[in-house]
């Protein structure tokens, strides 16, 4: 009767040996990492470029993270220069604003506004002041509804269509009507 189950008996125990022989195989000897090479992870970072001159210490086109704020875009920027109109600075630059592909940073030097014009000249031949221009790929909300015929919901929309290559894209990407964009044309800038 043993001689019936002599062969599935040894077939079994050579199983045995072999799952046991491969338990500590696999558990000796040196330690299996399921990691890849790190020349085979791929960078999942995006870059995007950003322009930035003026008061700066390596004015250009640099590249930043496409998370970055403006703070990062100065910072590869070689940071302010010492000529740096620090009030603006102060008062006007958001630091921590989000940036966008093709953005143009503008700081400006001591004794200009934000639009490069010289602070306190005025103009004799219209009789005015020459006034800072509002950029509307850098202003903030409050500095978009300082302009005629802008409230918030229009404000919110110009931001959120940044940036601008130009102040006809307002038309053209119907931020704004026609109307609006005859009443502040002359107040904005774009760069």
């Amino acid at each position: 009767m043993v001689d019936k189950f002599k062969l599935p008996i040894a077939l079994s125990l050579v199983g045995v040996v072999l799952i046991i022989g491969g338990l500590f195989a696999s558990s000796s000897g040196k330690p299996q990492s399921n990691d890849f090479p790190k020349e085979s992870i791929v960078s999942g970072q995006k870059f995007i470029s950003i322009d930035v001159s003026g008061a700066v210490n390596s004015p250009g086109v640099h590249q930043v993270e496409e998370s970055g704020r403006i703070e990062d875009a100065i910072n590869a920027a070689g940071g302010f220069s010492e000529k740096a109109n620090t009030e603006y600075i102060d008062k006007q630059l958001n630091l921590a604003q989000k940036l966008t592909d093709g953005t143009k940073i503008y700081i400006p030097f001591e004794g200009e506004t934000s639009a490069g014009t010289v602070m306190g000249v005025s103009s004799q031949a219209s009789g005015t002041a020459i006034n800072e221009k509002v950029n509307i790929n850098t202003s903030t909300q409050a500095q978009l509804e300082s302009l005629s015929g802008v409230g918030p919901v229009t404000a919110s929309k110009i931001i959120t269509g940044r940036p601008y290559a130009s102040i006809e894209e307002l038309l053209g990407k119907k931020i704004v009507g026609k109307a609006v964009y005859e009443k502040i044309k002359d107040f904005i800038v774009s760069y």
